[in-house]
């Protein structure tokens, strides 16, 4: 019988460092799509405050930090990234396991905006795309989510089976970046 070993989406691809940028996998643990049942939206909230200390996110943002982060995921739905989710909040949602379905990556440094200027149709200035703010966009030609961690700092998710495509197209938009000075 053929032993299987469970193996991270960027397994041997990172680290890169660029001209200045980052590039580095993130294990978030548990990863959790958490749809409200219709009239249960604030209830949901209170229950993931209660018991991840996080409120369901607004459209646009991610609530709580590093370790456990609800992102917006699309209408009436969030991804609760890190802890479990509590019994509790079954009552209140729809909970589908998604922990082996996303690569997610974290791109870092002073040109991180640059970079991720020439991959995704939204503007992430900083001044437009703040802490905590978040968006599901195409990141190159594969659809994703990409949200503003840090100052300088991005967390970015496409599906686990176009990891490689995601690594290599940043790795060319943070080479181009660097050749530009």
């Amino acid at each position: 019988m053929a032993e299987l070993i469970a193996v991270s989406p960027c397994k041997g691809l990172l680290p890169p460092v660029i001209g200045g940028v980052s590039l580095t996998e993130e294990l978030p643990g548990a990863m959790t799509l958490v749809a409200p049942f219709r009239g249960r939206e604030r209830a949901l909230s209170e229950a993931m405050k209660a018991a991840h200390g996080m409120t369901f996110p607004a459209p646009n943002r991610a609530t709580g930090k590093a370790g456990a982060r609800a992102v917006w995921f699309g209408r009436q739905a969030a991804m609760l990234m890190g802890p479990a989710p509590d019994p509790s909040l079954g009552v209140h949602a729809a909970l589908a396991d998604q922990s082996d379905a996303w690569a997610v990556v974290r791109l870092e440094g002073e040109r991180a905006e640059a970079v991720l200027a020439r991959m995704v149709p939204v503007d992430l200035r900083a001044g437009v795309f703040r802490r905590g703010h978040t968006a599901r966009t195409l990141v190159g030609h594969m659809p994703g989510s990409v949200t503003r961690i840090g100052v300088r700092a991005f967390q970015v998710m496409v599906w686990r089976s176009m990891a490689r495509t995601l690594v290599h197209e940043l790795k060319t938009a943070m080479e181009a970046v660097a050749a530009r000075g």
